[in-house]
């Protein structure tokens, strides 16, 4: 598949994603059979994100092929998304044992794995015993759906009231972001500033997948948005590119995040911007093969 093809059906999964339409899900189903794995697991993260819209059996009948896809990503994908069915995707939890128990499995497949299936599992019992599970923010009870749909995409338990105000708040904030993001790499992401696009330039030319600010959780109940992740190697970059005194707040108790779950981490400074593309390489040298040549360092910013 042509490239421009495949950020066209990608952005329509996306967009789709985002619907609110359980009519989405026939065309998102039709997105999973794409030859493009870009377009699999963001057709898939989509279905996840339709959890409670769209009719429970037909999404994770959509779902479980992708768990047994050649692409890593691609299972990870499914993985969460089917996370989001709960007790709906009871069925899956085989092949979710499977990936775990598989020694050549990504770790980050692995992750996500394990996330869904505890999270499958307990909506199973809680369907099963009734047990209650109170809403974080306003304490009202939730059904086994509304813990399911809550733990994948906030990994905290939210009644349907309170996702929906969690969800607009957090959407605002992204839109915030996305906003902020009006320097275009050369392969098209767009970025924030423009010492992550010398990153971005770099990564692209050494063939290094990467994912850019995308919300990952590192450990239980809290996410992060690290400004690059690279899930071939199970590595974070960030670029540090403020100096004010709440930026560096914020920069400490992230980074201390990171030393306290054991993760790899790169840590970029703009002061060093002159010499990203330099001391980017020699800090991954400990994590993954890169090149020396100068032909894989992008152009300074003119």
């Amino acid at each position: 598949m042509d490239r421009a093809n495949e950020l066209k059906l990608g952005a329509r999964a996306t967009a789709l994603g985002e619907s609110a339409d359980a009519a989405a899900l026939t065309e998102l189903t039709k997105l999973t059979r794409s030859s493009s794995a870009r377009v699999w697991r963001l057709a898939a993260s989509a279905i996840g994100k339709l959890a409670g819209i769209v009719p429970e059996g037909e999404a994770v009948e959509a779902l479980l092929p992708l768990l047994q896809d050649e692409h890593p990503q691609c299972r990870q994908y499914a993985a969460k998304a089917l996370g989001a069915f709960g007790a709906a995707a009871e069925k899956a939890l085989p092949d979710l044992r499977d990936l775990f128990r598989n020694p050549s499995e990504r770790d980050y497949v692995k992750r996500s794995v394990v996330t869904a299936g505890k999270t499958i599992r307990e909506a199973v019992r809680v369907a099963e015993s009734k047990a209650v599970r109170r809403c974080r923010r306003c304490g009202a009870s939730v059904n086994a759906d509304e813990y399911a749909r809550s733990r994948k995409a906030f990994q905290r338990v939210f009644c349907d009231k309170c996702f929906d105000e969690v969800y607009l708040e957090r959407r605002n904030f992204d839109t915030e972001v996305e906003l902020n993001k009006t320097i275009r790499a050369a392969d098209g992401t767009l970025v924030q500033s423009d010492g992550e696009r010398i990153i971005t330039e770099w990564l692209a030319a050494q063939g290094i997948a990467y994912r850019y600010d995308e919300r990952i959780r590192i450990v239980e109940g809290y996410a992060i948005r690290p400004d690059f992740y690279l899930p071939e190697f199970d590595v974070y970059i960030e670029y540090w590119g403020m100096d004010t005194t709440d930026y560096k707040i914020g920069m400490l108790k992230k980074r201390k995040l990171y030393q306290q779950e054991g993760k790899r981490l790169v840590s970029l400074h703009f002061l060093e911007k002159a010499r990203l593309p330099e001391i980017l390489g020699e800090k991954l040298k400990r994590y993954a093969r890169v090149s020396d040549s100068d032909e894989t360092k992008p152009a300074p910013a003119k």
